[in-house]
């Protein structure tokens, strides 16, 4: 009788007494693992596993496969080679026994590896399971939120006596003549009550420091001169 198992993302057919090479499990030498991940057993053919089978087998050593060499160039670069060699891990096993129903699972599925469980780790898991079951469930209780209490922001500089509403005689003046002015920030200012030039040649350093924090461009103003511009533009305009 023969069965196929998986484990690792490879599936092994195996019969009583082979020995075979399987990705890595975390068991010692010497020890029983069991796989149950069974796609097929005897005439027992899985859907897509046979439920209740398992294959037993003792682990002989943990070894290393054969060495491969990676060689990788790159195109279009000068001299970007490179060679690179590699050994997967691997654990050898020798198949003991072939269960079609019965296979002990212990409630550990994968504590060795992908549908696989050692002996050890099925032992340690039964009592370990009836403490878990055992253990009254601690009740939550949340703690009190503290509430939070946000400082007032501590206004900066003086709000201009010079805002308007709209624009005089509904025109509002060409503010994007002003170096750094964009039409994004003639809409902020718009919207902030300045629409002629004559407004921001009034601005003092307080105003300045006001419409600098409304406007999100701290020093802006200074930076770019704007009270030099507009006054030249408004007496441009008169």
């Amino acid at each position: 009788m023969f069965a196929v198992l998986k484990t690792g993302g490879k599936q092994y057919k195996v019969a009583s007494g082979d020995v075979i090479r399987v990705e890595k499990l975390a068991a010692d030498a010497g020890e029983t693992v069991q796989f149950n991940d069974i796609l097929m057993i005897g005439s027992s053919v899985g859907a897509p596993f046979v439920e209740g089978a398992g294959v037993q087998a003792e682990v002989i050593d943990q070894i290393k496969g054969e060495k491969t060499i990676n060689f990788v160039r790159r195109r279009r670069k000068h001299s970007s080679k490179r060679t690179k060699g590699h050994r997967q891990k691997l654990t050898l096993l020798r198949v003991t026994d072939l269960l079609e129903s019965g296979a002990d699972k212990s409630g550990v599925k994968a504590a060795v590896g992908a549908g696989s469980v050692s002996a050890s780790a099925m032992a340690a898991a039964a009592p370990a399971a009836e403490k878990k079951a055992a253990a009254p469930k601690a009740e939550k209780k949340a703690a009190p939120k503290a509430e939070k209490t946000e400082a007032p922001a501590e206004a900066v500089g003086s709000k201009p006596s010079n805002l308007l509403d709209a624009a005089r005689d509904g025109k509002a003046d060409d503010l994007k003549k002003i170096s750094g002015v964009g039409p994004k920030l003639e809409g902020l200012l718009h919207e902030n009550g300045v629409f002629h030039f004559d407004q921001i040649a009034a601005w003092g350093p307080e105003e300045v420091a006001y419409m600098d924090d409304r406007l999100s461009f701290k020093g802006r103003i200074e930076r770019d001169n704007w009270i030099e511009q507009a006054t030249q533009f408004a007496a441009e305009k008169e």
